[in-house]
């Protein structure tokens, strides 16, 4: 006969509220017995008394932590199988972050909870029986298990079904150029990203930062393998480049020598820059440990001479490692004194995972330069770095005018399953007069407008510096409520919120 079938079985008919721990249905692991801390919000009051008086006035309510205590059993067929259940499960509930819990009997809504600790109780030798107790510090509220969406429009009703106010996430699309977004409810709150307008009408709107060169790809016609330069200290330049029709990605690193190698291209830009930015996405999936590149993006003047650098880089064999290079000049040595200002010194990650969409920027204006890398992922930048440079003596002040690519493999190491370069924008930055304002969102711009972690993404790029002053992370009520977007006939894209209950 099965043991394990019949010890599964055995579970099954035990019964008792099903627990779904972090994803993981734990009634395949354990019986629940009993459940503690999902009963009727409690509440402590605040009380202060007057001096001489023996009246305790209510100055405030607060809920108190709340636990959930979780009453468990694990049975086995012997000794031997019963302390490999208690292995598993000890496995399983010892997380150290918050998540998500469950129970059949309350499928619609989840806990936030995080591991507070276990009691055991006894075990009983003769049955293979272990008991103890789950302790689990919980949110006060429980939530929907689904999030509502609802279609945004220039006024959009919303309702909330939840018993609590709660905070919404708004993402939406630019269809057109705005200098600013708000989002009001109507009642004296508000979020404004930007720059309104003043109503005389006095000001001039402008495109401060102006697109001058655009790649994805499609024109990598027009790039040429002739006069492309690289730094070949450590670089030789050999191989061809390709699209995919996604980006540029190496079509293959030439003849494997002792030394980094594979292409590069050049291009010309049809202006020359004095202030300028330049953004670029590298687009990395390594699977493996011993994977080895570099992708970088150079900056040359119309003398070419080399105004910079910035890229992405593996030189682990035991890692997928994500290091960033972000320097002013040619290269002349490690470290900031030599104008790295992104380096081994400030952005080595080895857990980012294998899939990675890199964002770096680099800007110059005056003799600033300042780097700029993030993780995107899920709308928004993560593991973001800035750093500035400045050029004070002048020596890398001449006007950008060519952009050059290298994709690059170290003598005959194993390659990424994918390294493109997925889109190159290179824009000029014009300075402002007093009665100019300029564009902060452009056609096709993705924001997120997220009033539950407090924070405003434009295509993944932190945007809270252009929040202005006396705006609201505000709540929707319980019931019926009312948002209005503006500038009117810009934006699409949902409403987003998880309802919440006592």
């Amino acid at each position: 006969m099965n043991t394990s079938k019949n010890v599964e079985k055995l579970l099954t008919d035990l019964g008792g509220d099903s627990l779904i721990y972090n994803g993981i249905d734990m009634s395949k692991h354990m019986r629940i017995i009993e459940v503690r801390g999902r009963g009727v919000t409690e509440q402590e009051l605040v009380t202060e008394r007057v001096t001489a008086s023996d009246v305790e006035y209510v100055t405030g309510r607060i809920k108190p932590p709340r636990f959930l205590e979780i009453d468990y059993e694990i049975r086995a067929s012997n000794r031997e199988e019963l302390r490999k259940r208690v292995d598993e499960v000890s496995e399983i509930i010892s997380i150290r972050k918050q998540f998500k819990v469950s129970f059949k009997d309350e499928l619609d809504r989840i806990y936030y909870c995080e591991h507070a600790g276990t009691v055991e109780d006894q075990e009983y030798p003769h049955v293979s029986r272990h008991r103890g107790t789950i302790v689990l510090l919980r949110d006060p509220y429980k939530y929907s298990k689904e999030e509502e969406e609802t279609e945004i429009q220039d006024t959009t009703i919303v309702h909330n079904e939840g018993n609590e106010p709660v905070a919404p996430i708004l993402e939406l699309t630019a269809h057109k150029k705005a200098t600013f977004i708000m989002v009001n409810n109507l009642v004296d709150e508000y979020n404004i990203i930007g720059y309104p307008l003043e109503e005389e009408g006095h000001e001039e709107v402008i495109e401060q930062k102006p697109v001058i060169f655009y790649e994805d790809g499609t024109s990598i016609g027009q790039w040429s393998y002739q006069g492309a330069k690289v730094d070949d200290y450590f670089n030789d330049i050999t191989g061809t480049m390709t699209s995919d029709g996604a980006g540029i990605r190496a079509g293959n690193y030439g003849g494997a020598g002792d030394r980094m190698h594979g292409p590069a291209m050049i291009t010309t830009l049809s202006t020359a820059l004095t202030d300028f930015e330049v953004k670029t996405n590298f687009d990395i999936i390594s699977r493996r440990a011993m994977d080895n590149f570099r992708i970088e993006v150079y900056l040359f003047d119309e003398a070419m001479n080399m105004l910079g650098k910035i890229g992405i880089k593996d030189n682990s064999r035991t890692q997928n490692r994500r290091a960033a290079l972000g320097r002013v000049g040619p290269y002349r040595g490690a470290g900031r004194n030599n104008g790295y200002a992104i380096g081994k010194h400030n952005y080595i990650k080895d857990k980012l995972g294998e899939t990675t969409l890199m964002h770096m920027s680099v800007k110059r204006e005056g003799n600033l330069y300042t780097f700029y890398v993030g993780r995107y992922r899920n709308g928004r930048h993560q593991s973001t770095l800035t750093e500035t440079y400045l050029d004070a003596k002048g020596e890398y002040d001449g006007k950008l005018k060519y952009i050059g690519l290298f994709i690059g493999n170290y003598k005959d190491r194993a390659v990424p399953n994918r390294l493109r370069m997925n889109s190159l924008e290179v824009t000029e930055i014009r300075q402002l007069t007093v009665d100019q304002t300029p564009y902060v969102i452009e056609e096709g711009d993705e924001i997120i407008i997220d009033h539950v972690a407090e924070s405003v993404y434009i295509n993944g790029v932190n945007y809270m510096p252009l929040r202005i002053a006396g705006s609201d992370f505000f709540h929707l009520p319980k019931g019926y409520s009312q948002l209005e977007i503006n500038p009117p006939d810009t934006f699409s894209g949902i409403i987003k919120h998880r309802e919440k209950f006592k």
